[in-house]
């Protein structure tokens, strides 16, 4: 039994080893997939363009005998090719679209030895290979650098946005008090009141590409796991599905449901719900989808969403799910969350508060985001440049320094 890499452990400019799987390799067969530092991986089939092609250097980061699987492409310099420059070949031929323009395929693309070995290379002298991996190997650093520390702003502020929540929802659940024998994380007097007494939850749709079709089905559009993201909603894209009438009126989601996935591979999003608004009527939800329908009068949806958003949801969804492979939650755990008893006005000055704090959040990390995405654009054409000798790096690294 030996390690190897596959397509999962390769990404954009990094190898990822949480995730390593053993296989039987003949003495033979070791000797012709085994790695050697140095040695570039690339992605041979992906089911994106965008994708396919993403490469990484191998540093011999496990010890002994490491292979690879045919769904990599192995890139070995020869003797007049710098390995660091022909990584950065590989990067460039990736982010360029150069792999994507060669690659084939429907629903997965795939490369082909034989295509990218027939790909031009522009190879300057081995110094100079050399001086455009030092250039790039600096000037990437320092844009990863910033890339880190967007990424880590957006940390803070999320910890600082859920904390907010949290005191509005639950107040003193930060603060030094007595504790709930209960609920260890709430404070001792916090009255709370079982969701179940104040809601109900719908059960939704199942999806089944072996039903048959009936008479009675009709097309309506259909909210799935991908499109519950935390407290928002992505309808970017959105799918259809045949059902009957009597499955309609069981899953139709109603304005002011609010909607959370019963799994999340990061049991830290487990239990985040979101409120539909209804932005497209007559929506159905998926039976991996619990709509929870509130009785308003008694409990708002928007206070719910926040409440589950707090550290008390967080705390009591990672205490009571289920956790072999992803975290997983049931109906009965959801009806069982302990919510504050809070009179409506109150419950609508903290929605209302939680709303303007999750707007405010919310145009920070639009910010945030589209600054990383432009130093991962920059990152790319720098890349390229240098590569195809669309700058001097010689110039270049001389006026970083200056």
């Amino acid at each position: 039994m030996v390690p190897y890499l596959r397509a999962a452990n390769v990404k954009d400019g990094r190898i990822d080893l949480s995730s390593v799987l053993e296989m039987n390799f003949s003495p033979q067969e070791q000797q012709i997939f085994s790695l050697r530092a140095g040695d570039v991986l690339v992605t041979e089939g992906s089911g994106s363009l965008g994708t396919v092609g993403a490469s990484a250097v191998w540093r011999g980061e496990l010890e002994g005998t490491v292979c690879f699987q045919n769904t990599l492409l192995r890139l070995r310099p020869r003797q007049d090719v710098d390995g660091r420059y022909l990584s950065w070949w590989a990067r460039s031929a990736h982010g360029s679209g150069l792999f994507a323009s060669v690659a084939s395929g429907a629903n997965i693309y795939h490369l082909s030895a034989e295509r990218v070995r027939a790909l031009p290379v522009s190879l300057p002298p081995v110094d100079e290979q050399r001086r455009i991996a030092d250039y790039l190997d600096a000037e990437t650093a320092r844009i990863d650098e910033m890339i880190k520390l967007r990424n880590r702003q957006m940390l803070i502020i999320s910890e600082r946005y859920r904390a907010a929540i949290s005191e509005n929802t639950t107040p003193g659940i930060s603060q030094n008090v007595r504790r709930s024998e209960a609920w260890p994380w709430l404070p001792n007097d916090m009255p709370t009141a079982r969701l179940g007494y104040l809601a109900r939850i719908q059960s939704g749709a199942t999806v089944d590409a072996t039903r048959k079709a009936t008479p009675d089905d009709i097309e309506v559009p259909y909210l799935r796991v991908a499109n519950v993201q935390g407290e928002g909603i992505d309808l970017s894209e959105i799918k259809t599905i045949n059902l009957p009438k009597s499955a309609i009126r069981r899953s139709t989601l109603q304005p002011g449901d609010v909607v959370m996935t019963e799994a999340n591979g990061n049991p830290d999003n487990l239990g985040r719900g979101a409120v539909w608004n209804d932005d497209i009527p007559g929506m159905v939800h998926q039976n991996h989808i619990f709509a929870i329908r509130t009785n308003k009068d008694s409990l708002l949806p928007d206070f719910l969403s926040s409440t589950l958003a707090s550290i008390h949801g967080r705390k009591y969804f990672r205490f009571t799910s289920n956790q072999v492979g992803i975290a997983t939650t049931s109906g009965s755990k959801v009806l069982d969350f302990p919510v504050p008893v809070v009179d409506m006005k109150k419950q609508k000055s903290i929605a209302s508060e939680c709303a303007k704090m999750r707007e405010s959040t919310n145009r920070i990390f639009d910010t945030l985001n589209h600054q990383i995405s432009l130093l991962a654009e920059r990152r790319q054409a720098l890349i390229t440049a240098a590569v195809t000798g669309q700058i001097d790096v010689t110039t270049a690294g001389r006026a970083a320094v200056g």
